[in-house]
């Protein structure tokens, strides 16, 4: 890996319920758009080390080590410094204020202070707006710089002196400053966003106290509210934070992850824009965060995908749903690449927009569904508007679920009859039968069990296959795939059945590599792009859930400890883990992150519920040493 690139683990992540920042173990910004997630980008050296731009501040000097942590149950960042001639830090941060409330205005804050003896930091803000795509004029004060190109404006207010001449005005320019500073002393700067940005002002000590102080009081408040007290609890409440940071709050929408282009494979083309909101990423969110007791959260994503059922009804009624959308709603997400850029490491193309946006994904409708019910079990009831919109997409799946489709994994070598996207029909007529049922609402009854029923046959005629004893990726095929864990998982079949464990043992022998997990392999099952990707997590927990369903948690909780070793020194995770254990994809990804949970609190109760026998998983462990 070029030494341009920080590793993708290398980062935690700042917000305010709009937008995100990264940030790496060094000090820099290497990534942060706005006034959205999904806005152009102002700082990208992660896709493009020198023309991306960059916001850095840092310790400077020789034999530093850096050690990064987040304050605790906050997403307050906390990057340390121990020198040669003391230990300094510096603390990030974005201010929460009203965040429910859409605005262009969005602030970074960074404080570097020294704990102990002497310490020396170096700034530099070198924005890039617009994917690099704009120029910027750049005019400096003493403590002022302001950045303004055709179309947006950013200001930079700095306690410390900017080392450029007062009033010089510079095209595509950056602002810079070094600064000295001895035990109890500090230095910050505030960078804002929006035609608003140069009323900001400077932060005083008294301003930057204030504004952690509101910062950590949010947080803290939110993350309060958890009903969890098992086992794991600080990683769940690092998960849990980070997919509330990933929430669009004047929405409610949950973005897939913040980033985009981060490679699933090195110098691939495996290379997407993850910076919108996926029906199914966000109704698996909505049952993670029910599970911890943030049923408010859930309703909202609940509340803005009834939104745009009736949008898509209104517009188009062959088409109920997209399968991602803008956080918005809007469905415009048309694919672009950036020639101009490299990509990390080297890994083109940069891809904004996604091309998946318009396919079709039958597994959806289930995943929501069954995120309904699962947020009325947990006291939320469907009102009538709801039910109307639930029922309406009821009759279009009807006609259209026994289409070939692209699939969970947004295949693009052609429609396919998946046997996982069959399974989630199911699972949508099953749901909202028990929903009719136990709400006491009217339905067509006598036609959801037949369809029910009849996609339950068909799935156990032509999804099983006899010769290799399992249940296949998709109909007449001779490989599995890693979303069928959830067989088990949504009830379609005891944990227990034979079927069920021959599936299971096929799924260990094919696609589990050390307790990591493939989502398939694409030698055997090519999905129409080139190149190999890494194991993906979430596939792993779901892997644990299922083996705690058929009562192997002594198992479980061996796999589940050693998919904590590959987190990242903050509790973060990206989308796959590569074959030196590396990070890989979208980072942080809320996939993985809501099955951490999910996987976490099942494997707790069951804990919980009874004795486990670990004689059985340690021979195995122990074993396997020995015959190596």
């Amino acid at each position: 890996m070029s030494h341009k690139y920080p590793p993708i683990a290398d980062h935690g992540v700042i917000g305010d319920l709009q937008t995100c920042a990264l940030v790496d173990l060094k000090g820099t910004i290497g990534w942060f758009c706005s006034p959205r997630f999904d806005s152009p980008s102002i700082f990208a050296s992660l896709l493009d080390a020198e023309k991306g731009g960059h916001f850095s501040l840092r310790a400077v000097g020789d034999g530093i080590t850096i050690k990064q942590l987040y304050l605790v149950d906050t997403c307050i960042l906390i990057t340390r410094y121990l020198a040669e001639h003391g230990v300094g830090e510096v603390i990030d941060f974005m201010p929460i204020h009203e965040p429910e409330k859409a605005t262009d205005t969005h602030r970074i804050v960074r404080i570097a202070r020294v704990i102990r003896g002497e310490v020396t930091f170096e700034l530099e803000c070198a924005p890039a707006f617009d994917y690099g795509r704009q120029e910027h004029d750049l005019t400096l004060t003493d403590h002022h710089a302001l950045f303004k190109s055709d179309d947006f404006e950013m200001s930079l207010h700095s306690t410390a002196m900017l080392d450029l001449s007062k009033g010089k005005s510079i095209k595509n320019g950056a602002a810079k400053a070094s600064i000295t500073l001895e035990e109890g002393h500090m230095f910050g700067c505030t960078l804002t966003t929006g035609p608003d940005s140069t009323t900001a002002g400077a932060l005083s000590r008294h301003k930057a106290n204030r504004l952690a102080m509101d910062t950590i009081e949010f947080w803290r408040d939110w993350v309060g509210n958890s009903t969890y007290t098992g086992r794991w609890r600080e990683r769940i409440n690092r998960s849990a934070l980070t997919l509330k940071l990933l929430t669009y709050a004047p929405t409610g929408a949950i973005v897939a992850a913040p980033t985009t282009s981060l490679p699933e494979q090195l110098q691939g083309e495996r290379n997407w824009d993850y910076r919108y909101t996926w029906v199914r990423d966000g109704s698996f969110s909505v049952m993670a965060l029910m599970e911890l007791g943030f049923t408010d959260e859930a309703s909202a994503f609940l509340k803005w995908l009834v939104e745009r059922v009736r949008a898509a009804f209104d517009d188009n009624p062959e088409a109920p749903l997209n399968l991602m959308y803008k956080i918005d709603g809007k469905a415009d997400l048309e694919e672009a690449e950036l020639d101009h850029w490299e990509g990390y490491d080297k890994s083109s193309p940069v891809r904004i927009g996604n091309g998946a946006a318009n396919q079709l994904q039958l597994d959806i409708y289930g995943e929501a569904v069954d995120a309904a019910y699962h947020l009325s079990k947990f006291g939320r009831n469907i009102d009538h508007e709801t039910w109307k919109q639930l029922c309406e997409i009821m009759v279009w799946l009807a006609a259209n679920w026994d289409r070939p489709d692209e699939g969970i994994w947004e295949t693009r070598g052609g429609g396919k009859d998946f046997t996982y996207s069959r399974l989630m029909c199911w699972v949508a007529f099953d749901r909202v039968i028990r929903l009719a049922r136990d709400r006491g609402l009217p339905a067509p009854m006598e036609e959801w069990l037949a369809t029910r029923d009849a996609i339950y046959n068909q799935i156990q005629e032509y999804g099983w296959n006899e010769k290799i004893g399992a249940y296949t990726q998709y109909y007449g095929a001779d490989v599995v795939d890693a979303a069928l864990l959830k067989m088990p998982l949504v009830g379609f079949c005891s944990p227990r059945d034979p079927r069920w464990l021959s599936t299971m043992e096929v799924i260990q022998n094919e696609i589990v590599s050390d307790s990591l997990v493939f989502r398939y392999n694409p030698s055997a099952s090519p999905d129409g792009l080139a190149g190999d990707e890494g194991t993906f997590s979430i596939c792993t927990f779901w892997f644990v859930d299922a083996l705690v369903r058929q009562g192997a948690v002594a198992e479980a909780r061996l796999v589940f400890e050693q998919m904590m070793t590959y987190s990242n020194h903050l509790g973060l995770y990206s989308e796959e883990i590569g074959p030196r254990g590396e990070q890989l994809g979208n980072f942080p990804q809320a996939f993985t992150h809501l099955a951490l949970i999910t996987a976490a609190a099942n494997l707790n109760k069951a804990l919980d519920e009874g004795k486990v026998e670990y004689t059985e998983v340690l021979s195995t462990v122990f074993g396997k040493l020995f015959l190596a």
